[in-house]
């Protein structure tokens, strides 16, 4: 199945707060867009890996992704390494998407930068034909590499290079975001869990404010800002209005 967009988070709910918004706006536009996260976030102080499965399927359908999956990768152990790279390719190669999104390039969680470079690595070496992965079947899978891989901006500011105006979508995107209730302040809030930083109401207030501070820059009332590391270009310079 091919996808036109694939995100790759490492956590679940990463994808939900960095950009849900562009998600909805592309799967109402008619791409198809899916999820792969990386690991099962099996070492958050909140919740649980089976909880968080649970919480990641009803996102899922919230936002109405054509798929989701997890690859299971050791949360706060992954590497950079030809170990988990070849499954990163795998799964690149299993959906041959255009456009990858993934984490940000750098951040307060220790995994957002190393799940950047792991994402980067294997979206390059996803196009080379001598390197060998198999589908689910065991037949080997061909070659394939992005046109263009994304990061959203997560807790720690980054100034974007492009932002997509979400505003129709901001309300969904919160609502995907409150599906992992183990995380995050919402009514179905458990105050027996030890409480985080993300688990304050005052998180929330901070994802709506980075919202309107993107969408300000660009004229709209809630943005999504994207990094890249590649420059950028047009054919239509309306399409930049």
């Amino acid at each position: 199945m091919k996808l036109d967009i694939l995100v790759l988070p490492v956590h679940p709910d990463d994808a939900e707060l960095g950009c849900a918004g562009t998600i909805l706006k592309h799967i109402k536009m008619g791409y198809k867009v899916g999820i792969a996260d990386l690991t099962r976030g099996e070492l958050g102080t909140r919740g649980s890996a089976e909880i968080r499965d649970k919480e990641a399927a009803k996102a899922a359908e919230i936002l109405g992704l054509t798929v989701r999956e997890n690859l299971s990768l050791p949360d706060g152990f992954f590497q950079n390494t030809k170990e988990y790279q070849l499954e990163v390719i795998a799964i690149i190669r299993k959906y041959q998407p255009d456009i990858i999104i993934t984490n940000a390039y750098h951040d307060r969680h220790p995994d957002h930068g190393r799940a950047n470079e792991l994402v980067e690595a294997s979206s390059f070496l996803a196009g080379l034909r001598r390197i060998e992965t198999f589908d689910d079947n065991g037949q080997p899978q061909e070659a394939w590499r992005p046109n263009q891989v994304l990061h959203f901006i997560q807790d720690r500011y980054i100034k974007p290079d492009i932002i997509v105006d979400v505003t129709e979508f901001w309300d969904k995107k919160i609502e995907s975001v409150y599906a992992y209730s183990s995380q995050f302040h919402s009514m179905e809030y458990n105050e027996d869990e030890p409480q985080t930083y993300i688990s304050s109401p005052e998180f929330i207030d901070q994802i709506n404010g980075r919202g309107r501070e993107f969408g300000k820059s660009i004229n709209a009332k809630f943005g999504e800002g994207f990094t890249s590391r590649k420059i950028l270009g047009v054919d239509d310079l309306f399409d930049l209005l």
